[in-house]
């Protein structure tokens, strides 16, 4: 172990093998708990030079802010980076700054963020970088490694076993309570539970912390409490422990084993933590016990990114630190890099409406990018034509040259994805749901990955690799084996779904061997085992849809930010003054997601037919054309004014409602069939199969997923229509005038029992 705390830390360059050799691998440390930590890779140059070049390379191209982090190594620094600044360029600099001049000790480094992604992402920079000795880990990694080495000796036995599935325990605890929880109640129940552990509140004190927190319980606060009794009594009574209880038990042990605490401090002396706006009380006394008494610590965060509160987050860590630390060096990084003045002017008009502490410390951005089209503001009749006017804008985009993988469609709850699948499943364009199956545990992935290291075992054994030495043509040449082309298939359906996950490999591996030049598969090979631990997956070729949320820390060329209506942004359970100014900087999250175009939209009615009774944000007050007048702006245009999106073909004068019940119906899925899911069907199974069976010859001509065709709704809405005409098939939802016309002719032949014009229709 390094020397006790307090003992001066001698500062020397890393030592090289002599030339031929490898290094002897690192002793077993408590910090690397067994588990190979991020692989540094001392032979190769970095992308700022090799290790015996200058510290001062690694600072080229740094804006001034920046390099006032990179060179402040010393004391306690505050970083407030706005989005798109580059913070992490900032941090990621300082840190290979103070390894290559020899003032930091990579192992006595501890960088933390809060996802496995920016994890990896940190990491993959530090080894670019020259500092691949320094560990970059979430809260709840770095935690649990120290929890497993300190186990044994500070309570004995084994670490109990992680729970799996949380939700199912919690519904167990229930069931002995007597408590009988829907679905919604199940999953807001165990977010009241991680939050009532993240703020270090015991079953008994809930109520009492509930109610002054201002939380919405999904039932009575006692209830709450009983269950979280419950939930905890199941977990000891099985020897499980859950992640909260991770950082619980090694500040439980921290505070309790003065031993213990100065090893972990005398091993780790300098401390990075990202995105502090988001730390939690429990993570910050865990920040605490790491550092003891003293201060070499840098935080880097932008209180207006503030949106996870109701797990326990707050930002009055990041806007305290000068209280803390009255000394501290704070450096404000406001260039920003990513957006369009266009978008940065929109961001900064929301936060100039915010009210409350963070919005006392809000950063005025200034892009750096040249001018770009306006934002686009699109006001639609309804839901479905919403969705169907973002999916034609999209479409569109493509055609003129953004890769569908630089697109997002967001919104604030998932479950008003529905609607844009569909919409973009009928137009043809390929899509990725954020937080659906992961990049690694794809099919294809699975089997890359297998291929890679087999290659990356046979060395120059390998005949496919004879007289190919650059590294991405060996991926090229090991993946070709596995059936992929550099030629993308035509369409965008399956085929081209796991072409797209093959060529994100091949992509990575051209970057990485630009990174790391003389890089080998194998070192390739243990690249990619730590992506897939780290689930820190490479770009997929696809239209991203996901939830304000899910898109923090990401960003793409075009941002479409929909549903964007009064009770829904901001939502309708955001009650006081600060949950309402969350909402605005969860807005203000998205908004600064764009690079270069960026669509708001809103309906105002939520079904075909029905009352135009809602209006768009109050966010946009000011702010969107004809809401009022704004002082003159430099740099940008206002924008032409709100578009009105056409009304929908099929929109009807009335509300939808259910042909079986009469029902007034709200569902995408039950508005396509024109009945409620559970209402009695007359559909024609025969008729319903032969159409799945035509479809998938259609598909598979195309080389497009079977839902890009038609949807199994709509199928089942043709097949309880059995149209007789052209007229009768253009008004079932899911159909319009592009299909009619391209599929209108096969699908009627069908109905009248007869063969499709191509052959492929009942005995297909």
């Amino acid at each position: 172990m390094p020397a006790p705390a307090g003992s001066p830390v001698r500062q020397v360059r890393p030592r090289r093998p002599p030339c031929g050799r490898t290094s002897r691998p690192p002793p077993r440390t408590w910090q690397h708990g067994g588990v190979t930590a991020a692989t540094p890779f001392p032979s190769f140059p970095s992308a700022a030079g090799g290790p015996d070049d200058p510290a001062d390379a690694v600072l080229q191209g740094l804006d001034p802010e920046q390099r006032e982090v990179a060179t402040t190594l010393r004391g306690p620094v505050c970083v407030l980076a706005g989005a798109g600044t580059g913070k992490t360029r900032a941090i990621t600099h300082r840190i290979a700054y103070g390894v290559r001049s020899g003032q930091l000790a990579p192992a006595s480094v501890l960088a933390v963020t809060f996802t496995n992604r920016a994890a990896g992402e940190m990491r993959g920079r530090l080894r670019s970088l020259g500092a691949g000795g320094v560990q970059a880990r979430t809260f709840h990694s770095a935690a649990l490694r120290q929890l497993q080495y300190f186990w044994p000796r500070a309570i004995g036995g084994e670490l109990p076993r992680l729970v799996e599935r949380k939700v199912q325990l919690v519904a167990e605890a229930g069931a002995r309570c007597g408590i009988r929880l829907d679905r919604s109640e199940l999953r807001d129940a165990t977010g009241e539970i991680e939050w009532a552990k993240v703020t270090q509140t015991v079953p008994a004190d809930y109520p009492a912390a509930a109610r002054k927190a201002g939380r919405e319980a999904p039932r009575d606060p006692a209830e709450i409490a009983q269950l979280y009794g419950m939930y905890e009594q199941l977990k000891r009574d099985r020897a499980l422990i859950d992640f909260e209880d991770v950082l619980l038990l090694t500040v439980g042990i921290l505070q309790d084993r003065h031993d213990i605490a100065e090893q972990v401090r005398s091993q780790y002396q300098h401390f990075v933590v990202d995105e502090y706006q988001d730390v939690s009380p429990l993570q910050q006394r865990l920040l605490e016990l790491w550092l003891g008494d003293r201060d070499s610590l840098c935080v880097v965060g932008d209180a207006s990114q503030t949106i996870y509160s109701f797990t326990g987050a707050t930002p009055d860590h990041l806007l305290d630190f000068r209280r803390r630390y009255p000394h501290a060096t704070v450096v404000k990084l406001v260039r920003d890099y990513r957006s369009t003045p266009q978008v940065v002017h929109l961001a900064n008009g929301l936060l100039a409406q915010a009210s409350g502490r963070a919005a006392d410390h809000r950063l005025e951005l200034v892009s750096q990018r040249e001018p770009g089209p306006d934002p686009v503001y699109a006001e639609y009749a309804d839901e479905p034509a919403e969705a169907e006017g973002t999916a034609a804008r999209i479409r569109d985009l493509i055609a003129a040259g953004v890769p569908a993988g630089e697109i997002a469609v967001l919104f604030r709850i998932n479950a008003q994805s529905e609607v844009y699948e569909q919409a973009l499943a009928d137009a043809g364009v390929p899509y990725q749901l954020r937080g659906a199956e992961r990049f690694f545990e794809r099919a294809e992935v699975q089997r890359a990955l297998l291929a890679l290291r087999g290659a990356a075992r046979s060395a120059g054994n390998d005949p496919l690799l004879d007289d190919v030495v650059e590294l991405g043509a060996q991926v090229r040449a090991v993946l070709g084996s596995t059936g992929w082309n550099p030629e993308p298939p035509a369409g965008s359906g399956a085929v081209r779904e796991q072409w797209e996950s093959l060529a994100a490999l091949v992509r990575l591996a051209e970057d990485f061997a630009r990174a790391r030049p003389g890089a080998t598969l194998a070192h390739l090979a243990v690249e990619l085992e730590e992506r897939r631990a780290a689930q820190h997956a490479p770009t997929v070729q696809g239209v991203t849809l996901a939830s304000l949320h899910a898109a923090k820390g990401l960003e793409w060329d075009a941002v479409f930010l929909v549903g964007l209506t009064d009770g829904m942004l901001p939502i309708t359970y955001a009650k006081t003054d600060e949950q309402v100014e969350e909402e605005r900087r969860l807005l203000y999250v998205g908004v600064t997601r764009a690079r270069h175009h960026l669509t708001l939209s809103w309906a105002l009615s939520r079904s075909p037919g029905g009352r135009p009774s809602r209006g768009p944000s109050r966010f946009l007050n000011g702010l969107r054309p004809g809401s009022g007048a704004r002082a003159s702006r430099p740099g940008g245009g206002g924008g032409a004014g709100v578009e009105r999106g056409p009304a929908r073909g099929r929109a009807r004068r009335g509300p939808v409602r259910c042909r079986v019940c009469g029902r007034t119906l709200t569902e995408a899925g039950e508005m396509k069939l024109m009945r409620c899911e559970d209402c009695p069907s007359a559909m024609d199974e025969g008729l319903y199969e032969r159409l799945r069976a035509w479809r998938g010859v259609q598909a598979g001509r195309q080389g497009l997923p079977a839902y890009c065709v038609f949807t199994d709704k709509t199928l089942m809405a043709i097949a309880e229509a059995a149209p007789g005409e052209a007229g009768e098939l253009a008004v079932i939802p899911g159909v319009g005038g592009r299909k009619l016309d391209r599929y209108g002719a096969d699908v009627l032949a069908i109905c009248a029992g007869r063969e499709p014009a191509g052959g492929d229709g009942a005995d297909a």
